[in-house]
């Protein structure tokens, strides 16, 4: 099914509802432009949606994130697709027409979270928003402040019961005979905010993650932390869900490695640091060990760093751990490897370990349907031809938070720019 969206070559494209593209967005739609937003998922706010907290100030991502859902909503000149993915870009700057592919979600605009579609739902499936550390209904709201607050029915909950949910929801919301549209957009110039993809620990082989439940990621760690997270905020042992009292942060964690992501994604240091506040937080008198290649913490976070080492709890141990090993009899977790300060070999036993995994960004695996450069690991280097495509946010280097905004304006800028250059 095609529909043509009559949308003039003053509007904008902006390909991912995450922050950066959030941004872009609605700087571009508060000074009167037209702008389209594109997301893969069933709700905004990228990544950032699952963080427990973000820095530089610690709090939760949800304060933030109301905010521009607030501005989104009260802009009528900004609109928005999700479970949406960019098919084929033709045309030139000023002129571009982009085909969108929007999948199903099975439910309507109808919809009023009242949830009874979830409760009458007997199918479970991995929960995505939690990296598969829970599950969830096959009838379900994508997580508890999803925008748009709208429930997604899975596929496999659509073949295995479809009709009684159907008939659980009183508002005819539930349509099982939904199928992929296909959207055209003209828009003068777009926005490219698709993202970051945590680099998958299970390729590092001798740390076992995907073997030892007791292993996880850091960005695990930030859902185990978070209120709506599968313990409810909770930080405790996938395995047993004891509380942990000796934990491990492996830094680099496949990172600056060539067999597997050869640069540092800068953030990830920080992220350890700050998820040791998170256990300390929660279990006072638990240790923490960070094990590191070296410490990346620039500028104002270097105070936060300092600060850290000061505490008797935590334990810096300047090393690239070289084999985990489970204990099966108590799920616990032997680290080998070597202190490169004093040349001794170690032999450390943790009951979890956090895995600071990197950030690929998604045109690693996702080019852009367009002509574009990028480096040899998959960010986006540079538009190819006359502009009128601009990267945004972690496409073109990893980066955090507070950099990711400050992109996404700077790339409504160079959109605005190029379209009243025409």
């Amino acid at each position: 099914m095609a529909d043509e969206q009559n949308v003039n070559s003053s509007s904008i494209l902006v390909v991912g509802g995450g922050i950066s593209g959030i941004s872009a967005a609605v700087e571009a739609a508060e000074v009167g432009y037209e702008v389209f937003v594109i997301e893969k998922n069933p709700y905004l706010g990228g990544r950032v949606a699952q963080l427990h907290q973000y820095f530089p100030k610690l709090c939760p991502p949800n304060c933030g994130l109301e905010i521009n859902f607030k501005r989104i909503k009260n802009n009528p000149r900004l609109r928005f697709l999700t479970m949406a993915e960019v098919e084929n870009i033709s045309g030139a700057p000023g002129n571009y027409e982009v085909t969108v592919k929007i999948n199903p979600r099975f439910v309507n605009e109808k919809c009023t979270c009242c949830g009874k579609c979830g409760e009458a739902s007997e199918t479970e499936i991995d929960n995505p928003f939690n990296f598969g550390m829970n599950k969830t209904k096959g009838a379900y709201l994508p997580h508890e402040f999803a925008f748009p607050a709208r429930y997604v029915i899975a596929p496999e909950a659509v073949e295995a019961e479809g009709p009684k949910l159907a008939d659980a929801c009183a508002y005819g919301a539930v349509e099982l005979d939904q199928q992929p549209q296909s959207v055209t957009l003209n828009v003068g110039s777009i926005v490219w905010a698709a993202g970051w993809t945590p680099f998958d620990a299970s390729k590092i082989d001798y740390y076992g993650f995907g073997r030892y439940p007791n292993v996880i990621t850091n960005m695990m760690m930030e859902r185990l932390a978070s209120i709506n997270g599968p313990t409810c905020g909770k930080i405790q042992r996938p395995s047993d869900e004891k509380e942990p009292k000796n934990i491990a942060f492996i830094q680099c964690a496949g990172s600056r490695d060539e067999n597997y992501l050869p640069y540092c994604s800068g953030v990830c240091c920080l992220a350890s640091l700050k998820q040791a506040t998170y256990v300390l937080e929660q279990y006072p008198d638990a240790k923490v060990t960070i094990y590191f290649i070296d410490i990346r913490a620039r500028g104002r976070y270097e105070d936060f760093y300092q600060k850290l080492q000061q505490n008797e709890n935590i334990s810096f141990i300047k090393s690239k751990i070289a084999l985990i090993n489970e204990d099966e009899a108590s799920g616990d977790l032997l680290l080998e490897g070597e202190n490169t300060m004093t040349g001794e070999k170690m032999l450390q036993k943790h009951d979890l370990v956090v895995l600071a995994t990197g950030m690929v960004p998604n045109t690693a695996e996702t080019k852009i349907p367009a002509e574009a450069s990028y480096d040899e690991y998959g960010f986006i280097a540079s538009y190819k031809g006359e502009s009128g495509i601009y990267a945004a946010g972690t496409v073109k280097e990893p980066i955090d938070v507070a950099a990711s905004i400050e992109d996404g304006t700077g790339a409504a800028l160079k959109a605005i720019q190029s379209i009243v250059r025409r």
